[in-house]
């Protein structure tokens, strides 16, 4: 588990002031780290405080200390694992989420059980990340997910992708509310959404700008009254507004 960030922690001493911030963000990326291995939490800690556009500003050994510190810290992101004594990550997102409304947050765990998966993203989790990726993957995923998009490992987005096909066969018929009308190019972004793509890939997908993707998106989040481009994947597959097709 802690292979992943071997490399990474014995590069040396960061490189000072030649390191460059996140493009469009004045303040550095705040980040609160929630693990029970005090190993690990420190292995993090060390290889984000190379980024000069991340902040670690605390840590928290499990949900019940993170919810705690996330009020008094008020962090940007949050990132935690999923299963914990005392308090789980999964338990902890409700609480995190009314503490410190903006914070996202990203569960990083050696669960790759689909069930730990969905009741993230159900909890509010806008990122699944497995502990078995490298450290840049890492960075990535907390410079995407601040600027607002989803990260799950792939892996796991494809056991997401089965979950939401068994959804549909289970609701059938039960439509409870009409479903929104989205507009032609909503569709075509959603489905994109829905295979893990993000806006990037997106954009250059539809020949379209990542401005117009992200406008897309929340157009969407609105029309569906959801807060999460997961969420509004979840809705549209047990809505049947989005069929993926039977591959």
């Amino acid at each position: 588990m802690m292979d992943s960030f071997g490399p990474a922690m014995s590069r040396g001493a960061p490189g000072g002031d030649d390191r460059v911030p996140c493009r469009g963000r004045a303040e550095p990326i705040r980040v609160l780290v929630v693990d029970d291995h005090v190993l690990f939490r420190r292995g993090l800690e060390i290889v984000l405080a190379q980024e000069a556009d991340i902040e670690v500003v605390g840590e928290a050994g499990d949900g019940a200390e993170a919810v705690e510190k996330a009020a008094d810290l008020l962090p940007d992101i949050v990132l935690m694992d999923v299963r914990m004594p005392r308090r789980g990550g999964i338990e902890a997102c409700t609480s995190l989420k009314e503490v410190a409304p903006s914070a996202r947050i990203i569960m990083l765990t050696i669960s790759d059980e689909e069930a730990d998966l969905y009741e993230a993203i159900k909890a509010g989790a806008t990122g699944y990340l497995l502990k078995e990726i490298s450290t840049d993957e890492v960075t990535a995923a907390i410079r995407a997910v601040a600027d607002g998009q989803s990260q799950i490992s792939p892996s796991m987005a494809a056991k997401l992708l089965t979950e939401f096909k068994s959804m549909i066969q289970r609701t059938d018929d039960r439509r409870l509310v009409p479903a929104p009308r989205l507009t032609h190019r909503e569709l075509e972004v959603l489905k994109l959404v829905a295979t893990g793509k993000n806006n990037r890939d997106i954009a250059k997908d539809l020949y379209i700008s990542e401005n117009t993707v992200k406008n897309h998106v929340r157009n969407i989040l609105e029309k569906l009254q959801l807060h999460s481009r997961m969420e509004a994947v979840v809705y549209a597959m047990r809505e049947k507004i989005l069929d993926l097709g039977a591959g």
